[in-house]
């Protein structure tokens, strides 16, 4: 059987995530695999704006699997949120005979791709984004990589703060997402763990922790805190300081998360997502995300995909309590 579609563009969009290489190799791979020509559109959906696009080659995606970042730049458009902007999308498409688009991204790149394909453009999403915060699927290109990343920081940190009996405040990403700071705080066996999601009692989830880490012979404490959870680590560390009396340090992770090498598992994951990406555009699909559940791959309506929301199970603030509760 010969696909309709003979050429599918490929692009990466919103907050870079290790492993976005990876798809990109395994889409122009699997174009390969299918006859299609590959595109790379450069710098996400403004790229798509502006006719940033080539040709991809076998030397574009050669030993790019292990490299972090993305090598078709990300941006965020503005102007690819109004008509103007998709109309000039659209006549890029045609231009350059797009028959389908890889959009990697999270919720803002869905977005996108969900308002090009009202204009009849078939568009497949891949979940890319280190706060693993996309509702459809269990699992987003980055995550691994990240909470590795932050584990391996903690870790030295901790050295230094055992040192010096002191307690230190860690602030790592995930905007109103605080999927990573528990998974990275169970990973350390961090004292408290404080994330947006959760209802926070400072007494209760913070202070009486420390006093209970003291009483059972610890003198170094470490807190985990989400960026978007009790206004920041630097409150946090305020609070503890004004309340016990200690003088915590804080450090802020920052983007040190999205860098690196990407681990096996965000590498084998992308790989399996770009394929299936380009598959379902081959089968005649469009506006759909790709998903991972209970490890198979599937794919979604990308406007069900925007309307569902995710919650912490199973790392519940049940588990969380009883995991951080000794400091140990």
């Amino acid at each position: 059987m010969i696909s309709a579609v003979k050429r599918i563009a490929v692009l990466t969009s919103g907050g870079d995530a290790p492993g976005m290489n990876a798809a990109v190799r395994a889409v122009y791979r699997a174009c390969v695999t299918f006859g299609i020509e590959c595109l790379g559109i450069y710098r996400g959906w403004n790229g798509l704006i502006n006719s940033e696009v080539k040709r991809l080659d076998r030397h574009d995606v050669s030993h790019i699997i292990n490299r972090g970042g993305t090598i078709l730049y990300s941006a965020r458009s503005k102007e690819f949120m109004t008509e103007e902007g998709q109309q000039k999308a659209v006549a890029t498409c045609k231009l350059f005979g797009i028959d389908g688009i890889v959009a990697i991204g999270g919720d803002g790149t869905f977005r996108g791709a969900l308002a090009l394909s009202k204009y009849g453009i078939p568009v497949i999403g891949i979940p890319g984004t280190i706060d693993n915060d996309i509702s459809s699927t269990g699992y987003t290109i980055g995550f691994d990589t990240a909470a590795n990343t932050a584990i391996e920081c903690i870790d030295k940190l901790r050295d230094t703060m055992q040192s010096h009996e002191r307690c230190s405040v860690v602030e790592v990403m995930g905007r109103n997402a605080g999927y990573l700071a528990m998974y990275v705080g169970i990973a350390v066996g961090a004292t408290a763990v404080l994330v947006p999601e959760e209802s926070i009692d400072f007494d209760r989830d913070v202070i009486e922790k420390i006093r209970n880490a003291r009483l059972n012979g610890f003198t170094h404490y470490m807190i985990v805190v989400a960026e978007g959870a009790a206004n920041g680590a630097y409150e946090v560390a305020q609070k503890i300081r004004d309340s016990l009396g200690l003088d915590p340090r804080v450090t802020i992770l920052g983007h040190i998360q999205r860098g690196g090498s990407p681990t096996a598992r965000d590498r084998v994951t992308a790989t399996r997502m770009g394929y299936y990406a380009v598959k379902a555009l081959v089968d005649g699909k469009s506006n759909r995300v790709v998903c991972v559940r209970s490890g198979d791959m599937m794919d979604i309506d990308i406007e069900e995909a925007l309307g569902m929301t995710k919650t912490l199970y199973p790392l519940d603030s049940e588990t969380l309590h009883a995991m951080t509760c000794s400091s140990t």
